[in-house]
């Protein structure tokens, strides 16, 4: 012991050192895990979240490290008063190159404000009181519509990405009246899609029944869109809860696809005589629907790929098990997707009641999962044009990101992945505008657009 000591006094300096070294370690590592920006994804910091409760994280983010975490608040706050004072100007407010993961592909990005309010992350992606602050957008020729979660209407011209202001308009709408005349209580627009004209939205409402969800369609019209009821659900769900679905997407033979989440009702999936849990076809003419899917959690990315006569679609997992899965349309068989018997995920209390395979049990693997999850969200088929490459791009909420996936011709297998790393930012909604060969970006945090082009090597 006595020679213990006498070592330690005599190398003073070596073991202050050590113990700085350690010390600031220990604190970088803490702050990575604590601060806005640092990536969910990365797997050192995946293992310091394994050992360091999400209570303790904030408490110390709070208190030890308080005045770089004001620096950030105060930024962030700079940028919601600009926003608000510069009304509909829709002003650009960051231009950069982001670079993706393998580093072999840049694109720019240029960031515009929206006049729509904010979603309140500290209130945590579950709260009722961000349920109407998650906003969509879709393409229409030569305008760019916008829908915010509470119901609020703008467009402007598409053209006007390329200037440093977006000139965003309002245009009136019926929605406050349809709940209204309904008396119901608006829980959020869920999508925004637009066809031959008409724009379709997807709208979670609560009444004296419940929690359901309708589509409502109007004539798109830059002076007033007054939408009428286009498909009624008829069904409900007892308690709040984000596993709705809602997104709306062309199909073939005039119809077009929506996707319902479970309503956090147990085996509500798997039961036939329910569309919850199912992605369901619906004729545009008669309104009728069919099932075309079915075993969805909450299935919130949704495509149709005519080329291929295929549908892809994303969907959450519970802790894990984020899916991309495949419908090839090979037959009238309805394919199902396994949930709520089979998930790569787990529950958040730690429990895991299921089965790892999916094919063993009856069902279509997913064609790709993600554990841990990344928040999956919207999902895109792009044909690069020089190349014949077949690209899907997935979106991501709590992995800030956007992956790349190249496909083979047969879409069976991955051939490459790539990555594209967004700090502090939550992507909602994405569309592709073919002509520009850019990819529209509706960002969650401030909220803003995002407008991606990627450039040449």
């Amino acid at each position: 012991m006595i020679y213990l000591i006498n070592l330690i006094k005599k190398n003073k300096l070596k073991t202050f050192l050590i113990f700085a070294v350690i010390f600031f370690l220990f604190f970088f590592s803490l702050w990575n895990v604590v601060s806005g920006g640092y990536d969910k994804q990365n797997k050192a910091i995946i293992f310091l979240k394994k050992f360091i409760p999400t209570k303790i994280a904030r408490h110390v983010r709070d208190t030890v490290f308080i005045i770089p975490n004001l620096k950030e608040r105060n930024r962030y706050l700079e940028l919601i008063m600009r926003k608000y004072d510069q009304g509909l100007d829709g002003e650009i407010f960051n231009e950069e190159i982001v670079l993706s993961e393998s580093k072999k592909n840049k694109y720019l990005l240029r960031e515009f404000f929206i006049p729509f309010h904010r979603l309140d992350l500290r209130l945590g992606w579950a709260s009722t009181k961000n349920a109407t602050k998650k906003h969509y957008l879709d393409i229409l020729e030569d305008n760019i519509l916008v829908i915010s979660g509470n119901g609020r209407s703008i467009y402007f011209d598409k053209n006007n990405i390329f200037n440093n202001k977006l000139k965003q308009k309002e245009i009136p709408n019926n929605i406050k009246n349809i709940l209204e005349q309904e008396n119901s209580e608006l829980m959020g627009i869920r999508d925004l899609y637009i066809e031959d004209n008409k724009a379709y939205i997807s709208l979670y409402f609560k009444n004296e029944k419940g929690y359901s969800m309708n589509i409502y369609c109007a004539e798109f019209n830059t002076k007033r869109l007054n939408f009428n009821l286009f498909f009624e659900a008829k069904e409900f769900w007892k308690d709040w809860t984000t596993r709705t679905g809602g997104r709306i997407e062309k199909y073939k033979d005039n119809e077009i696809l929506l996707s319902l989440g479970d309503g956090a009702i147990k085996n509500s999936s798997q039961n036939t005589n329910s569309i919850l849990g199912k992605i369901i076809s619906i004729n545009k003419i008669s309104k009728k629907h069919k099932i075309v899917s079915l075993g969805h959690r909450n299935p919130q990315g949704l495509a149709y790929v005519e080329d291929l006569n295929l549908i892809m679609n994303t969907e959450h997992g519970p802790k894990g098990g984020d899916e991309i899965n495949i419908n090839f349309l090979k037959s009238n068989a309805v394919p199902n997707y396994g949930w709520d018997i089979s998930s790569y995920g787990t529950e958040y209390d730690g429990s895991d009641p299921y089965k790892k395979s999916h094919k063993d049990f009856g069902f279509v693997e997913p064609f790709k999962d993600y554990t841990p999850a990344i928040g999956i969200s919207e999902i895109l088929y792009i044909k690069d044009s020089s190349s014949n490459k077949k690209n899907i791009f997935v979106s991501s909420l709590r992995a800030s990101s956007i992956y790349i996936l190249e496909i083979d011709d047969k879409f069976k297998k991955i051939i490459k992945e790539d990555r594209l790393f967004f700090p502090e930012q939550r992507i909602r909604d994405m569309k592709y505008d073919k002509k520009n060969n850019i990819i529209l970006l509706l960002f969650d945090p401030i909220p803003s657009i995002g407008v991606l082009r990627l450039e040449k090597k």
